[in-house]
């Protein structure tokens, strides 16, 4: 999670997933998910995907 920044993922091809606390949110192209900031998540695909991840500077991406 991130104390204090939303993290943004969109996806431009395969399908993504995002595991919140209570769901999963799965995203194929041309679609975007915003993680609100202190909400725990984690990042997946099984397949070879390509997204764009936007986020703040002091994110660090590789988590905990």
């Amino acid at each position: 999670k991130h104390d204090d920044l939303d993290e943004f993922f969109y996806v431009v091809d395969g399908k993504f997933l995002i595991d919140l606390e209570d769901r999963t949110i799965e995203l194929t192209p041309r679609q975007g998910f915003v993680v609100p900031k202190g909400v725990v998540h984690r990042t997946r695909a099984f397949e070879k995907t390509v997204i764009l991840m936007v986020e703040g500077a002091g994110i660090v991406p590789t988590g905990d």
